[in-house]
């Protein structure tokens, strides 16, 4: 689509156009440097500085290759253990255990990956952050190209709604721009092509715009002097870029882990080699033996439930607003300490509403509808010098400046609602916002004739306003001081009705002068719904909020006080007493128990922030929407990035894309994450408790010489690690969590998935329980036939069909201890039945798949030939019959043993003695 514009003499085709230039420099001397001019560039030449300079888009650091990701299943410690083992299988002569014990491999690598695929594909969605096009001057015609073709050189025109596509010099008109994407600041700056000199950032020029920021108002017809990622917004991209990510607590725990299970596996099969050749056992067979001790101590299982339980954390908040872009996120999240937040768009709602109104000798409440009939004229004459545009249909959020909104809104409140077509059809003229004169000014066709309108900055629409005494005066001022020190933004309204037969004003001295103050309305950035009891639950969890943010520190402070941050009064630290603290005062400063408000923070700023708590040991949490959050939120433990009103390079960076920018989700998803931790620790419990009837089986034959037969082969762990296990930990991974999990401190960064309370409650309770009652029903089996210690029952004996019954007990024993151990897991410290016997469905329906499957096993013909087994007569089923009720009550009587034992303590305590004094 192209529109005629005048056309130059000769349209300019620049040889070699750099874009190292200085864009401050004067005109004349930058069209030069560019080798453009007014008139813009040919279509030509364009296209040859693509070629030279690259699309106008940011560069990614490469993802993951999904070949490489594919492999790093295959390096975990148990991935290799039981390649090993498959290795010696094969050696030994047994080719089906080799396949079996690669086919778990296989299994636990694939399903790991694609889970891990998903996770991430799941946020690719959410990134678009550039406009997809951009209004320049092409061969001296107006038309409209992708973003991503702009070039250094081009003429950019810049439109009110329209987000800024490229770095670049204001070269004629005014706009308004939203820069707290590159700032923080909520509040939108004025840029022209009036220049002006600038000590600090770049970012403060009066006649630069940059890439990634919005136009909330006015025109304005630029020359591009950086794209891609030479803009600030790719410094920021490629600083957020920096550093490889750190593994995840629960990454860190569970290799530990699968090294010492490692370790542990490889230990016992090499010990006990040669015990099976001294029990009589040949080479062959000794190996064998050894294998099954290896695949006995690994939890197969283990890797792919934890992926799976991760994967289910992630579907659950990716349904309550949150999508995690790595599993082990979600376990990070329940061990966070400190949340570091933004707080424009995330601790508010990026929508300034007017709160208070002042009139001459009162002052009102602005929320609703004001009686005062001089409170709808002055909310007239504020929504009348306006050019935003309200919600719509077509366009839910509104257009144009936020400020202009919330008076559009105020109007509406006042049932003297403005329509922007009629007003600006009514619109004879208009003096844009000036950045130096801080006021905005326009003159319409009112019912009253013809009207001069003005808002703007009290300081600057007062002197235009003759007439005030001097009560009236400090009246005012004192207001304006009150809300400024309550965070609020204020603007002051003054009109002038024009005399029936004057002309309208021409120039802007001439209009703004002889004007009547109105009032003055005061606004604010409220804060969300919900964040204050999200800020509530926090606390409760004994977790630190601090706000960072770019806005200015009262206006930040009283938002952060109305959430409920800063429980011990809470504390200001600006940009310039920040740059002043050492590394070493900072971490004093964060140290402390106090919440505090960093106000005018840099990017820089916030990664040292981030630093510093890291290195006192917290896990950090930290929230942004702008691309000035994307370093910070790439350091922490969790970078949490808002999927509606955040740039593509905080969600790049982050950890985690809130898709509702709401940071109770954040609460959420801390509570999730301990949740999954808690789940973790049930299912592994779980697990291991296993081991122990498997193992003990192989250490009885070996230390009986091979006087008693093997109780159990490795197809028959194989068939419980992989068959029935794995549907009973799942849906302990689903396990709804314990009572009052988000009023506890968070868990140290230390503390272990694994630690020695879970190991002895593992193998020295369930484990040894089960491992006793399993083996009793072994012999006794073998008893019941007859047998005797070394009597002989390979095939062709009389004893061999009783052996075969005898494993099938073995096997049949451990599934039935599996569901007691089932039931016993749900709870870590409560009983089961505060809980409820039958709350966990998914855990019936797996309890009812492994019944199933073990009576496949036992009773089809071809699955016997397999794993060995024999069926089972309904009096030896009724042997195995009390296992799970046993194992679950001894667990059950243990826990409630601990639980008196902490009630006398407790009650013994001398705090509570105390207390009870008192």
């Amino acid at each position: 689509m192209t529109t005629s514009t005048k056309q130059p003499d000769s349209i300019v085709t620049a040889g070699n156009a750099g874009t190292e230039v200085n864009a401050r420099e004067p005109l004349a001397e930058l069209y030069r440097d560019l080798r453009t001019s007014s008139y813009g560039l040919a279509g030509r030449e364009a296209a040859r500085r693509t070629v030279v300079y690259g699309h106008n888009e940011l560069v990614r650091r490469t993802g993951r290759r999904w070949p490489g990701e594919l492999l790093s299943q295959f390096t975990q410690p148990l991935a290799i253990l039981l390649a090993v083992a498959a290795g010696l299988a094969w050696a030994g002569g047994t080719p089906a255990l080799a396949i079996a014990v690669v086919a778990v491999i296989l299994l636990n690598a694939g399903f790991a990956f694609v889970q891990e695929m998903q996770a991430e594909h799941a946020v690719d969605a959410l990134t678009a952050f550039l406009p997809a096009t951009a209004w320049v001057v092409r061969d001296g015609e107006r038309a409209e190209i992708p973003a991503r073709d702009l070039v250094p050189g081009d003429v950019l025109i810049v439109v009110e709604g329209g987000r800024v596509s490229a770095d670049a010099r204001i070269i004629d008109g005014a706009v308004t721009v939203d820069l707290s994407a590159l700032t923080g600041e909520s509040v939108p700056a004025e840029r022209s092509a009036e220049p002006t000199v600038v000590t600090g950032s770049l970012l403060d020029a009066h006649d630069l715009v940059f890439s990634g920021t919005t136009c909330t108002g006015g025109e304005a017809t630029t020359v591009v002097t950086r794209t891609g990622m030479h803009t600030e917004l790719g410094r920021i991209a490629a600083l957020s870029q920096r550093g490889a990510a750190q593994p995840s607590p629960l990454e860190t725990q569970v290799r530990r882990a699968t090294w010492i299970i490692a370790v542990v596996a490889v230990t016992v099969g090499v010990a006990f080699l040669p015990v099976g050749v001294w029990a009589g056992l040949g080479w062959s067979a000794a190996i064998s033996f050894s294998i099954g001790l290896i695949v006995a101590n690994v939890p197969e299982g283990l890797l792919p439930i934890i992926t799976l339980a991760l994967a289910v954390g992630v579907r659950e908040l990716a349904r309550k607003g949150a999508v995690v872009k790595r599993l082990s996120a979600v376990e990070t999240l329940g061990s966070t300490t400190v949340i570091c937040t933004d707080k424009t768009g995330t601790l508010t709602e990026n929508r300034m509403t007017v709160t208070r109104m002042w009139l001459p000798g009162t002052e009102l409440d602005a929320t609703g509808k004001v009686d005062d009939p001089r409170a709808a004229v002055l909310a007239a004459a504020a929504a009348a010098c306006t050019s935003a545009h309200p919600p719509t249909d077509v366009e839910p959020a509104g257009s144009g400046d936020p400020t202009e909104l919330a008076l559009l809104r105020l109007a509406a409140h006042q049932d003297v609602a403005v329509q922007p077509a009629l007003r600006d059809a009514n619109r004879l003229a208009i003096f844009h916002f000036d950045a130096h004169l801080k006021r905005m000014t326009s003159i319409d066709d009112t019912a009253a004739g013809m009207a001069v309108h003005t808002k703007g900055a009290p300081e600057t629409v007062l002197p235009c306003c003759p007439g005030l005494d001097e009560p009236t005066r400090r009246d005012l001022q004192q207001t304006i001081d009150r809300y400024a020190a309550g965070g609020l933004r204020v603007l002051a309204v003054a009109h002038r009705v024009l005399a029936a037969g004057e002309t309208a004003p021409v120039r802007r001295d001439d209009a703004e002068t002889g004007l009547t103050l109105l009032g003055l309305v005061a606004m604010v950035d409220p804060a969300r719904a919900g964040v204050a009891e999200a800020v509530a639950s926090a606390h409760r969890a004994g977790i630190r909020i601090h706000v960072i943010t770019g806005d200015y520190g009262p206006t930040a402070a009283a938002i952060a006080h109305q959430a409920g941050i800063g429980r011990n009064g809470g504390l200001i630290v600006t940009g310039e007493e920040l740059d002043a603290l050492s590394d070493a005062d900072l971490d004093r400063l964060v140290a402390g128990d106090d919440e505090i408000v960093f106000a005018r923070a840099s990017p820089e700023a916030k990664l040292r922030i981030c630093e510093a708590l890291r290195a006192g040991g917290n896990i950090v949490a930290m929230t942004g929407d702008g691309v000035n959050d994307a370093p910070a939120l790439r350091h922490a433990d969790i970078g949490v990035a808002m999927g509606r009103s955040g740039t593509d390079v905080a969600r790049e960076a982050a950890t985690m894309v809130l898709t509702d920018d709401n940071f109770a989700t954040i609460v959420t998803a801390v509570d999730a994450g301990r949740r999954v931790f808690a789940n973790v620790r049930k299912f592994v419990l779980y697990i291991f408790a296993h081991a122990v009837p498997e193992v003990v089986p192989f250490l009885i034959f070996a230390l009986s010489g091979g006087a008693i037969p093997l109780p159990l082969t490795v197809l028959q762990i194989l068939a419980i690690d992989l068959g029935t296990e794995t549907l009973p930990a799942l849906a302990l991974g689903r396990e709804p969590a314990e009572p009052g999990l988000m009023d506890r401190p968070p868990r140290p960064r230390r503390t272990g998935v694994i630690d020695r309370k879970l190991l002895l409650r593992a193998w020295l309770l369930l484990g040894g329980v089960s491992a006793a009652l399993v083996m009793g029903g072994y012999l006794y089996t073998l008893a019941r036939a007859g047998w005797h210690p070394g009597d002989p029952t390979g095939p062709g004996t009389a004893l061999h069909h009783a052996y075969l019954q005898a494993t099938t007990i073995t096997f049949a024993g451990i599934v039935a201890c599996q569901i007691g151990t089932a039931f016993a897991a749900r709870t870590d410290r409560a009983s089961l039945f505060t809980v409820g016997l039958f709350s966990n469905r998914l855990l019936l329906w797996g309890i009812l798949f492994e019944l199933v499957f073990t009576a496949a096993v036992i009773y089809t013909p071809w699955l016997q030939d397999i794993f060995g087994t024999a069926a089972l007569s309904v009096s030896q089923l009724a042997i195995i019959a009390p296992f799970p009720f046993v194992v679950w009550a001894v667990d059950e009587a243990a826990r409630w043993a601990a639980r008196h034992r902490r009630v006398v303590v407790r009650q013994t305590s001398p705090a509570i003695q105390l207390e009870k004094a008192a």
